[in-house]
């Protein structure tokens, strides 16, 4: 594959140079050819570094393509860099490096494409596959060995599990052998010509895992763990790397870090744009509450924003001006506290306009979990366990519970659970892609749902 992707990289020069120069490369500066020799040489060493010759076995296609776009790309910079050393840089063409890159890219994905295709082919039909044990066989073991089933194309032949009694009774194909006792693995795995061991146990039997380790001392075959995690439904399981230790975050959102920054980013830039093209109708329904009844036009509930930090939610005043006492009343149907302007402010969502004004000062963002009554944070962090979670990123204007009708009055524990749900699986979820989904649903449509007074 490596002296492949040489030749890939020198046809696509080429091509690139039959498209621009509309000349053989040879034709040109010799600048050019002697960039294509040293990014040859480059991709020959440094792709390797890159991963460019792992295992595909179990990776996505598309991941791995887009880290070859990537590794190219870094060839072909260092390459430029080069010809600046060397003080040819102005004599290099631009279009024609343009054209090599995607030319490289087509050529090098293409063949990939073709290589990958007939190995799936050929493990449909059994061959090229790898022989595997499951060790445990809980819900994360079934999980494991049903999509080895399923998607044939990996070349994975589960051949054997080793599991409590309880579990085995899981197990319905009778062609798929039972290990007893976890000293037989190993002779087991010697004997049948195994390739992998899958070590899908709970984190909390941690004795077994000891044992296991000894036991599997001498095996000289992979040995993956798939930690059983169903018991920590947290919001996360990426592996990262602590202080030189392998570390597991468990409550840490897809949104964070770099996604998180550009998120940021496109909240305060549409906030903003928002609140301009709004500013006349902020004007008319100002006009209409001023005269529906007296008191201010805006009121500030507070809330807990990201991280549980106290924040100030700016909402249009739909109520008469009353005091709570210390507790937090939801509407209803047919509340007279709310005003008859308020009904249709409410019923349309426009109160909640003004929290553009959040989401400018960085305290909420357009997409997000509802923010809730810090009364209501109060009663069902005991009663859900999975609640305070919601708090892990920015409360939204609209969210993923909203358009699918989870809105409104929340008086039952259901209606909170099932909300609840829906924000946790955005959480989890997330991506730009979903967002812009959930803005142009309520652009649109509006949020759903009929229990919202």
């Amino acid at each position: 594959m490596r002296l492949v992707d040489v030749l890939a990289i020198i046809g696509a020069a080429n091509l690139a140079a039959a498209l621009h120069f509309d000349a053989p490369l040879d034709a040109v500066a010799p600048i050019h050819v002697m960039l294509m020799y040293f990014c040859c040489a480059l991709a020959f060493f440094l792709f390797p570094r890159f991963g460019m010759y792992a295992s595909w076995r179990g990776r996505p296609m598309l991941t791995m393509q887009g880290q070859l776009a990537a590794s190219w790309a870094v060839v072909l910079l260092i390459g430029l860099f080069f010809s600046f050393l060397i003080h040819h840089a102005g004599n290099v063409s631009r279009i024609w490096m343009f054209y090599w890159f995607f030319t490289g890219i087509l050529l090098l994905v293409c063949y990939r494409l073709l290589l990958y295709w007939t190995l799936r082919l050929l493990r449909k039909m059994g061959l090229n596959n790898k022989r595997v044990v499951i060790v445990g066989y809980g819900k994360t073991g079934q999980e494991m060995h049903r999509r080895a089933h399923q998607q044939d194309w990996y070349g994975y032949d589960v051949c054997a599990i080793h599991a409590d009694e309880q579990d085995t009774e899981q197990l319905q194909d009778s062609k798929i052998d039972r290990i007893g006792d976890p000293e037989e693995i190993s002779e087991y795995v010697l004997k049948n010509q195994i390739h992998e061991i899958w070590i899908t146990l709970p984190m909390a039997a941690s004795a077994k895992m000891h044992q296991l380790q000894y036991l599997l001392r001498n095996a000289l075959v992979d040995i993956r763990w798939v930690p059983d995690t169903v018991g920590l439904e947290m919001l996360s399981n990426r592996m990262i790397d602590f202080l030189g230790v392998t570390a597991i975050d468990l409550n840490c959102p897809v949104s964070s870090g770099m996604g998180g920054f550009f998120k940021a980013i496109f909240d305060r830039l549409f906030a903003l744009v928002a609140l301009v093209l709004l500013l006349p109708l902020f004007i008319v329904i100002a006009i209409g509450i001023k005269i529906s009844s007296p008191g201010p036009v805006f009121f500030k509930q507070p809330r807990l924003g990201l991280n549980g930090k106290k924040i100030g939610v700016y909402k249009f005043r739909s109520m008469k001006v009353h005091q709570e006492n210390g507790t937090v009343t939801q509407a209803s149907r047919n509340d007279p506290r709310i005003t008859p302007f308020g009904q249709f402010l409410r019923r349309t969502s426009l109160d909640e306009l003004p929290q553009f004004l959040n989401v400018l000062l960085g305290d909420m963002s357009v997409v997000g979990p509802r923010p809730h009554a810090l009364q209501h944070n109060d009663k069902y962090k005991d009663l859900l366990e999975m609640y305070m979670l919601r708090h892990r990123v920015k409360p939204g204007i609209t969210g993923w519970a909203q358009i699918h009708g989870h809105r409104g009055e929340t008086d039952t524990i259901d209606k909170m659970r099932n909300r609840v749900q829906f924000d946790l699986y955005y959480i989890k979820n997330w991506s730009f892609l979903m967002d812009m989904k959930i803005i142009l649903w309520t652009t649109f449509k509006g949020w759903s749902g009929n229990n919202a007074y």
